[in-house]
């Protein structure tokens, strides 16, 4: 049994607590609606705000069946040196562009990159692939119509479509340049690592897991498709430098390492951060915990230098 009273501080608990009071552990068991109204309030709780310096602007692209929501975050002071194409978090089901609204806003600020948020469609609406398909033509968008290079950048279900759109744009044109990854769900093996020592982690279990994967699936066999879990590819060769910053304290912890050795073994460059203490979710935590605030300082600084094109690791 994981003692957590050991690996996590007074200050990241406090967190916790925070946001059970807001989103209870067993939000899962409630309709699709109530868990996306308790997720839209907790988020509220805990919006920072936007930084002096950024100009913010709320578009769509629009395809031939539906629209896709988009926020651009673009800092004021100098010319953006890339654009992030950033996907929230939110097990596929819950999260737009609220969600990590103030996230965006500061990491635009503090990398200098334009970044674009990207409103993908949830399950159980639209399962897979319709999320991918949205970030898909958002990549599209971005490399058609943009000069900047372009950064990939997700948390959670959101880091799992950034990679997916990475391992399907190699030798494109416009490749993406680098690609930072924040506590994802890649599709690891689940008998083992951090889903077995993490299985009841606080803010993220097994169980919310495997609910989530289930609904985005809507029952079709996705075994061996890398736009669902890029873990299942088996080419790991050509991907663009890549970012992978996790939480101890996560089942998913563990996805990071297993994605990071994948890309070293097709001689890329990766590199993995498991952020001691923390917990699932932690970028609402960047204001209040040491650790939140050191490890976004991180996300930040590599988001910054994959934009100018420099490998730090």
């Amino acid at each position: 049994m994981t003692d957590y009273a050991k690996l996590i501080d007074a200050e990241t608990w406090a967190f916790v607590e925070r946001t059970n009071a807001f989103y209870p552990p067993d939000t899962i068991d409630a309709t699709i609606d109530g868990q996306r109204a308790i997720y839209d309030r907790m988020c509220r709780e805990f919006h920072a705000g936007y930084p002096d310096g950024i100009s913010v602007e709320t578009t769509a692209i629009e395809t031939a069946t539906h629209r896709i929501p988009m926020r651009i975050y673009t800092p004021t002071a100098a010319a953006p040196t890339a654009l992030v194409l950033y996907f929230h978090g939110g097990g596929f089901v819950v999260g737009g562009l609220e969600s990590h609204d103030d996230v965006c806003a500061e990491l635009a600020l503090g990398s200098g990159c334009t970044v674009v948020s990207v409103d993908y469609r949830l399950c159980p609406e639209h399962v897979h692939p319709a999320a991918f398909d949205d970030a898909m033509t958002a990549f599209r968008w971005a490399a058609d119509g943009q000069a900047l290079p372009i950064v990939l950048a997700g948390d959670s279900a959101g880091g799992n479509l950034a990679a997916a759109v990475a391992h399907h744009t190699r030798g494109d044109a416009r490749a993406p340049v680098g690609q930072v990854l924040i506590y994802p769900g890649l599709g690891g093996d689940q008998t083992k690592g951090s889903y077995v020592t993490h299985a009841e982690a606080p803010m993220l279990s097994v169980r919310d897991i495997d609910f989530y994967r289930d609904i985005r699936a809507g029952g079709t066999d996705i075994a061996g498709d890398a736009s669902f879990a890029p873990l299942f590819d088996t080419d790991f060769c050509g991907l663009p430098p890549t970012v992978v910053v996790t939480a101890q304290c996560d089942p998913l912890s563990s996805d990071g390492a297993a994605y990071r050795d994948r890309i070293l073994a097709a001689a890329g460059n990766a590199v993995s951060f498991e952020e001691a203490g923390l917990v699932h979710g932690y970028l609402r935590a960047r204001h209040t915990v040491g650790r939140a605030r050191a490890s976004f300082a991180r996300i930040v600084a590599a988001t910054a230098a994959l934009a100018r094109g420099e490998w730090l690791y």
